[in-house]
């Protein structure tokens, strides 16, 4: 569920500042929506850090430090590894530089630049160039043009004219560079030698990293500080800030300030605030779907639903069809089984991770897939597992191919118009409790959604239907959104009768998209077929290489399944997540605009 939120306004003494920031930090309950920039040095510091912690880490060096770095340790250390970086940075530099030059002057050979300098000390002023073969000629006919020929460079001649080039001979000069082949040679392996003490300099400090991580998390929680203390207002000798804290929380916040003598003012958040923060409560069970969540990156608003029950419901269901592999499930469930012993305590994760693997595992047992192989079947334990319908080796159950397809069909539509249905049950029994009439378009689009299942029926699996009936339910649904669907509490009937007309066209196109949205679910049969194409295509090439080429063969299989693995966990956030995140969604009007709740507290791990 989603928790209340109350809006908070504290005020203290001017002079009581650092006390108040201290104070509400070792709380950890406010959270401040708009909070000022912190003061600059830390954002560098945090920067530098982290630039230094991603370097370390390159190195592959142990974390072997027994005891973390004091403050004045660290600086010492932090200061020489900047300037070791700098001086990489500069052999790096020079190295490519060095390296240019080398590229450009091998052709030319190895002569000391120095040589021609004294040259035209003397007098004697030469120009390189390199002619073809037309303009060498017309140089050797001129008289007035003195040069000498030198060793062709590449594909050209070269010659050094000794005084200037006269203007009606185009040919391009070669710039003296500033050192021979061989000194720029020295210069990059100097550079090389630079860079490997450079790098051994790091390597030594990878061990380091706990405390470099500690002082990035020290420096973060410096940042925070920075923002709130930047964020509060004063005013005559006050200072205050405003914030966010959640409502079965109110108790002790009051219990604080009245410990440290702050006045303050609570109320509920305004109706048209969008800067409640969200903060879910999740219950033993929800909370598996969390770390799906926090990849994600996504967050209901404030006043949106939680619907992390029924996400992780059907996320499991379309992770199993997906996947569809029992054998599969059974690797899952080995890694599953793997984790929670080299764990004490599993995480949320781990246990999704055995959720998901039993469902795959309950899933290709009623298909009959089990790595793909078709002779699983002769297996009479495994057969007695399949519903024979959803066979994928129908053949094996006196069931046709088209059957089995048009079953499994059947039951993704089926899947796709209960989570649509649930979505307007959710909202008509939300906007009934809040008296919002809008909910009689919502049971216009209960009807609409049921009544275009059967449409989906007749066009794809082919089932007869009665369209005439189902008509008429797609057109009252249709009536009822366009009539109520501009309801709201703040409007008399007229004014939403008005709104919900004036949108009719809409609404006609989301019918449409409904339909569409029904549809869509149908990408389970398709992908789950698909996987398993894939799975039987790599077994038919290893099974049919016998003798020495059975090494092959195996490879072939471990390549080729956990090629096909890899693939189904994509697909499964391609479309297993995309079901729940926009068709389910979308028919529950979420946007996961929602901010996460984050108090102001002294953190114990990096926030990203």
């Amino acid at each position: 569920m989603i928790e209340k939120m109350k809006t908070v306004c504290i005020v203290a003494a001017q002079s009581e500042k650092a006390e108040l920031l201290d104070a509400l930090r070792a709380l950890g309950l406010v959270h401040f929506a708009e909070k000022a920039d912190a003061d600059q040095g830390y954002l560098e510091r945090f920067a530098a850090i982290s630039r230094l912690i991603a370097v370390l880490e390159e190195q592959g060096g142990r974390e072997v430090e027994a005891e973390l770095l004091d403050d004045a340790r660290f600086k010492a250390l932090f200061e020489e590894l900047n300037a070791c970086l700098e001086r990489r940075k500069a052999f790096e530099a020079r190295r490519n530089a060095a390296a240019a030059a080398c590229d450009t002057l091998a052709a030319w050979g190895s002569f000391s630049p120095d040589d021609v300098k004294a040259l035209r000390e003397q007098g004697y002023e030469l120009h390189f160039c390199r002619v073809d073969k037309k303009l060498l000629a017309s140089l050797e006919a001129d008289e007035e043009v003195r040069f000498f020929r030198l060793a062709p460079v590449g594909k050209q001649e070269a010659v050094a004219i000794l005084g200037a080039l006269p203007a009606a001979y185009a040919a391009g000069e070669f710039i003296l560079p500033e050192k021979s082949l061989d000194a720029y040679r020295q210069e990059i392996a100097d550079c090389e030698s630079g860079l490997a003490e450079c790098d051994r300099q790091l390597k030594a400090a990878a061990r380091h990293l706990p405390s470099f991580r500690a002082q990035l998390l020290k420096t973060q929680n410096d940042a925070d500080y920075s923002s709130v203390s930047n964020t509060s207002q004063s005013e005559d000798g006050l200072v205050w800030l405003s914030g966010y804290l959640p409502a079965p929380d109110a108790e002790r916040f009051k219990a604080a300030a009245a410990e440290n003598h702050w006045a303050w003012a609570m109320d509920d958040p305004a109706a048209d605030d969008e800067k409640v923060p969200t903060k879910v409560k999740y219950t033993r069970l929800t909370r598996l779907i969390a770390p799906v969540f926090d990849i994600l990156g996504t967050v209901p608003g404030y006043r949106e639903y939680d619907i992390s029950f029924w996400f992780l419901g059907f996320f499991t269901i379309f992770f199993a069809m997906i996947i569809g592999d029992a054998g599969y499930g059974c690797l899952f469930l080995l890694a599953a089984a793997g984790l929670t012993v080299k764990s004490k305590k599993p995480s949320d994760a781990v246990q999704l991770l055995w959720v998901l693997s039993i469902a795959t595992i309950i899933w290709g047992a009623m298909t009959g897939t089990w790595f793909g192989l078709e002779g699983a079947m002769k297996v009479p334990l495994l057969r007695s597992l399949v519903v024979p319908t959803f066979a994928n080796y129908p053949q094996y159950f006196n069931v046709t191919t088209t059957q089995q397809q048009n079953s499994i069909m059947k039951f993704c539509f089926i899947l796709g118009t209960i989570q649509l249905s649930l979505a307007c049950v959710m909202n008509i029994r939300r906007k009934t409790r809040e008296k919002d009439l809008s909910w009689v378009a919502d049971l216009g689009w209960l009807s609409a959604i049921c009544a275009l299942y059967f449409v989906v029926l007749y066009l794809v699996v082919g089932e007869q239907i009665d369209l005439a009936p189902v008509a008429v339910i797609v057109l009252i649904g249709f009536v009822l959104v366009v009539c109520f669907g501009g309801m709201s509490p703040d409007k008399t009937f007229a004014q939403g009768l008005k709104s919900g007309l004036a949108d009719a066209f809409t609404v006609f196109l989301n019918t449409i998209s409904a339909f569409g949205n029904i549809m869509s679910y149908i990408r389970l049969f398709a992908v789950g077929m698909a996987s398993l194409a894939i799975a039987q295509s790599f077994n038919s090439m290893a099974l049919s290489l016998k003798g020495p080429l059975v090494v092959v063969g195996v490879l072939i299989l471990l390549v080729g399944h956990g090629l096909n693995i890899v693939m189904g966990l994509l697909s499964v956030v391609v479309h297993g997540v995309r079901l729940n995140l926009l068709e389910f969604s979308g028919q529950l009007g979420m946007e996961w605009t929602g901010i996460a709740y984050a108090p102001f507290k002294k953190l114990d791990k990096i926030r990203k």
